[in-house]
């Protein structure tokens, strides 16, 4: 498992029955600079599933994007 922090929980977008639940998250991943993020994780946030990282600027296109729908 990588090292993370958790530096800003935005919001739950669904939970499984399992208790799990898919998050946007700010986060940095190794120390980097924190980035965007969506994936499953635990109630703990001990364990996560895949997911996917995007800078503020893909962020911010992809609220552009979304507004179009």
């Amino acid at each position: 498992m990588k090292k993370y922090k958790i530096c800003k929980h935005i919001g739950n977008l669904s939970q499984r029955n399992n208790g799990w639940r898919k998050e946007l998250n700010f986060i940095s991943w190794d120390e980097r600079e924190p980035v965007y993020d969506i994936r499953t994780w635990n109630m703990e946030h001990t364990e996560y599933g895949k997911g996917v990282t995007i800078t503020a600027r893909q962020l911010a296109v992809l609220k552009e994007l979304l507004n179009k729908i």
